[in-house]
Order: structure tokens, then sequence, then C-alpha cells
């Protein structure tokens, strides 16, 4: 993979403001042309530096206002990918990685209220076969969140 140059970071800033933000716009911003802007994002994209324009939902706007970390131990870490899989079907949890520590797993969990956090570590989580344990933090609010500074 190449390394990114004084454009590349520069475009991506342009569209960290704005991800719908149009590539003239960003050519006529930068003063540079149209076509080294669709060049240089096609080539992010491809190398997933990128990975496409989507919309920051703002979960408590939504009526989601419960979030958890949740730590979790598995029977065997062999069994991880299974247990992955199983954890993307639950719509509840946004994130997912893999850790050190006392915990194989790390997950985000978004939920309406207690009693749907209750719900999705209780009747969903604890229910999939070769977790061993779970521990939650829960969330009282995000300070700041971000991608890394370039």
């Amino acid at each position: 993979m190449d390394s990114l140059d004084e454009f590349d970071i520069k475009i991506i800033k342009e569209l960290e403001k704005d991800g719908r933000m149009a590539f003239s716009t960003i050519a006529a911003n930068l003063k540079i042309s149209n076509t080294m802007v669709h060049q240089r994002v096609n080539r992010l994209t491809e190398q997933g530096i990128i990975s496409g324009i989507k919309p920051l939902v703002n979960e408590k706007k939504m009526g989601y206002d419960w979030a958890s970390f949740t730590g979790i131990t598995l029977n065997k870490d062999s069994d991880s990918e299974r247990i992955i899989e199983a954890l993307k079907a639950i719509p509840e949890i946004t994130e997912c990685y893999y850790v050190t520590g006392s915990f194989t797993l790390y997950v985000k969990i978004i939920a309406k209220n207690h009693e749907h956090m209750r719900n999705v570590l209780y009747e969903k989580i604890d229910r999939i076969s070769g977790i061993a344990k779970t521990d939650s933090i829960i969330e009282l609010g995000c300070a700041f969140k971000r991608n890394i500074v370039l």
C-alpha cells in the first residue's frame, strides 16, 4: 500500500467535514482538478483506507438511551469465529473487538432502556453456546468520538 501524501490527507479531511460533499467542491477548495479528486478517492477506497460514506446515526435521538461496553469470556477461544457470527445477528451489538486480558471479545451494545439492555444480555447473548460469562460497564455519555487525526 502506498503511503498517504498531502493531497490524500486533505481530501480525507474534506470528506470528514461532509461525506456528501461533491468532488467538484473538494477540488475547488483544494485548488486541484476534479479528476484528481475522483482518482484519489477511488484509490483510497480500493486500498481500504476509506470504506464508503455513511451517516453518523445519533442513537439517543432514535430512542436508544442506554449503551454498554461488555467484555465476553469464552469457554474456548477457538469458538470465537462461530460466536462472532452469532453476535453479528444481534442488531443491538454495534461493535465487536478482539481484546487481550480477562476477555476474548469486547462489544458495544445499544438499547432503548434498562429492560431492553437486560433482554439483550440475558435473552440473546447469554444464550449463545460457548460464552462463559459477560461483564458490562454502562455508558453514561460520549465525551467525544473521532477518526484518527491525520
